[in-house]
Parts: C-alpha cells; sequence; structure tokens
C-alpha cells in the first residue's frame, strides 16, 4: 500500500499523541517511519484522494500537532510515496538537505502577503505623480473631452503609469517587511495580486512582522494588503533565493 507523507522531522522528535489520525475516510492512524536522525510523519494513502475540506484540515491538523513540539518540514497536501520504504530511503538519501532545513525553520512560520491596488485610489496617486497623464487630462479637458484618439492616448498612459506603479509597489512591499523577516520566497504571478510574497519570521517575533504589515496598509492606502497566517513554511522546504543553502564542511 502506497504512503501518504505529512512531514519530515527529527528522529528525536516527541512521540504523536496516541490515536492520532490524519486522511482519508475513514480517517487513517498517523505513524512514525524513521531512518538515521530523521523521521517522516507518514499513514497509509488512501485510494483516490482529492483535496476535500475534511481531509486538507486533517493534514493541516498533522502538521500543526507535530509543529507544536519541534521542527517540521510541511509536505504539500498530496505527496504520496510508493510504500515505506521508499520513503526511508528518501530520508536517507537527502538526509544533509533535510537537517540544514530542519535547522532553519526551526521556531518559524510563514506568512503569505498578497496586495492588489484600489483602483479608485491608484489612479489618484497616478493622476497626481505623473506630469504626462495630469497634462492629457487637462487638454483633453480644455478640448471638451478631446478627440478618440486624445482619449485612447490618455487611456494608453494610464494603463501603463499603472502597470509601472505595480512594479514599484511589489517592490517597495517586499523592501518593507524584508527587514522583520528571516528569509523571503515570491510566490507565483496570481491573476488579481500585483504581489504574491511569502515570508518566513520568527514564531517569537510574529507580532513585529504583523505590525510592519499593518504600517504598510497605512503608508499605502491605494494598496489592498491581504495577510494570511501562521502556516507551516511551505514555501521554504527547498531553499529560496533569498536564502541559499548552507554548506556544511
Amino acid at each position: 500500500m502506497s504512503t501518504y507523507v505529512y512531514g519530515i522531522t527529527t528522529g528525536s522528535h516527541p512521540s504523536l499523541p496516541d490515536g492520532m489520525e490524519g486522511v482519508g475516510e475513514p480517517a487513517r492512524q498517523v505513524r512514525i517511519i524513521k531512518e538515521g536522525d530523521l523521521a517522516a510523519v507518514v499513514s497509509d494513502a488512501p485510494e483516490g484522494l482529492r483535496p476535500k475540506r475534511r481531509d486538507l484540515l486533517a493534514h493541516q491538523n498533522v502538521l500543526a500537532e507535530t509543529g507544536a513540539a519541534a521542527a517540521v518540514l510541511p509536505m504539500r497536501f498530496g505527496s504520496v510515496s510508493p510504500d515505506d520504504a521508499a520513503v526511508a530511503g528518501v530520508l536517507a538519501e537527502r538526509a544533509d538537505h533535510f537537517k540544514e532545513r530542519l535547522e532553519a525553520l526551526s521556531g518559524k512560520v510563514e506568512y503569505n502577503v498578497k496586495a492588489t491596488h484600489d483602483e479608485e485610489a491608484v489612479l489618484h496617486r497616478v493622476m497626481s505623480e505623473n506630469p504626462e497623464v495630469r497634462s492629457l487630462t487637462e487638454a483633453n479637458r480644455q478640448a471638451g473631452g478631446g478627440s478618440y484618439d486624445d482619449k485612447l492616448r490618455l487611456g494608453e498612459v494610464v494603463v501603463a503609469a499603472v502597470q509601472h506603479r505595480e512594479v514599484e509597489d511589489a517592490a517597495e512591499l517586499q523592501r518593507a517587511l524584508e527587514p522583520v523577516a528571516a528569509a523571503v520566497s515570491v510566490g507565483p504571478e496570481s491573476t488579481g495580486w500585483l504581489a504574491n510574497l511569502s515570508f518566513l519570521v520568527e514564531r517569537a517575533s510574529a507580532e513585529d512582522f504583523i505590525a510592519a504589515v499593518e504600517e504598510v496598509r497605512k503608508a499605502q492606502p491605494h494598496l489592498e494588503v491581504r495577510l494570511h497566517g501562521p502556516l507551516p513554511p511551505y514555501s521554504f522546504v527547498e531553499p529560496g533565493p533569498s536564502e541559499p543553502a548552507e554548506t556544511h564542511h
């Protein structure tokens, strides 16, 4: 039977609560596979698993319970291995990598920050900041609205200015929050968002990070900022571009 993997932790991790249940219906019993200094938190994999709410919550719950006592490298929902032996093989093969990551992620959580523009507010901002937009708008107004070509030109200039603002604002958001985070991972472009950033944050200083997000909201009222977390550090299981893997000699 194939094996469902929730996460990877150290072999010395405290044992799991008795009778802990994971994904599936009926829920599969969660157990530990040990290999050297590492351990994988697993259960039998149910047939035809789909990301249903109940199973997503079960996956999160196993990680929350495991991560409460010590660092755990979370696997994404649906991580299935052919069998227990294959899981042990991966633990042995990538032992150095997993140990380095467990050390790097110890005591840390992930926060995801997404931002989009408040359309009306960003248009006001573009108008006040961009001389070309201002002069074209004024010329069109004086010409009783301007010709079709004038309006088209103004539309193109406004769109370009807003797109430029999106790039600037995404960079500014990252600059503002990076100092209060241990690492940042730039997520895939997401429709409707100008920024999709994940931050690795010390659990002990999470309040400072949340306060920094509030500061951005106050300082940039034309931005709508969505904060999600604390989450298991999914985006940092592999070293990100802002945090190269340490080489241990």
